[in-house]
């Protein structure tokens, strides 16, 4: 079984996804803040993180960063209720970003191809 950490400072958030995905099968943990997360990730291993931008305490970008530098291999999906985010070149280090919706079937699909190993487009250099 396959599992999933959730970071995001919103409750409901995490309620809904936690059960959204153990609904699909997922192992789901969740956490409310980036505090001890490097920490977090080390001691459960998940297979991947859905990972907030905008909380109160910490700021999913910088978060991002450092989940790459020490665990580089996990796949990370960005969640944000905004759009703009979606430029920032600090987010091209996501394997995904997705739009929060009531509708998780974005999100559903994104794990199903980030679990499965398909490498978003990227863009080549001419």
């Amino acid at each position: 079984m396959k599992k999933i950490l959730i970071v995001d400072d919103e409750d409901v958030i995490r309620m809904l996804y936690g059960e959204e995905l153990e609904d699909e099968g997922y192992n789901v943990i969740t956490t409310g803040t980036g505090h001890g997360l490097v920490g977090l990730i080390d001691r459960e291993r998940p297979d991947l993180i859905i990972l907030d931008i905008k909380m109160s305490e910490h700021n999913g970008l910088d978060l991002l960063q450092d989940i790459r530098k020490e665990f580089y291999n996990i796949p990370v999906i960005l969640c944000s209720a905004y759009s703009s985010y979606k430029g920032d070149l600090k987010s091209i280090a996501a394997d995904y970003y997705v739009v929060k919706s009531a509708d998780l079937s974005e999100l559903k699909q994104k794990i199903k191809m980030a679990l499965e190993g398909h490498i978003p487009f990227q863009p080549t250099e001419e």
